[in-house]
């Protein structure tokens, strides 16, 4: 039982990342964003880096993240305090 509660707390503490981490993090996510995004922002004829192509792509990753939300679905099947929920 010690090793399974020390395991775990090393898990936990494994899993916490730094703030170095997590910038880290946001700007790979930035940098994605821009690479499927920037593209097409220039095709829009929106100058590169600047504040208008900027808000381009952050509004068209918005509008991805909006549609892929909406396509899911939620369902759940069970009784009073035995829920069995199921995202597709």
């Amino acid at each position: 039982m010690r090793a399974f509660v020390a395991s775990l707390s090393l898990l936990l503490v494994l899993g916490c990342a730094t703030p170095a981490e997590r910038a880290a993090a946001v700007q790979r996510d930035v940098d994605d964003m821009i690479s499927v995004y920037g593209p097409g922002c220039d095709k829009l004829g929106y100058q590169t880096d600047t504040d208008a192509w900027r808000e381009c792509v952050l509004r068209l990753a918005h509008r991805d993240d909006l549609q892929r939300r909406s396509l899911s679905t939620t369902t759940c099947i069970g009784h009073r305090g035995f829920f069995q929920c199921n995202t597709f």
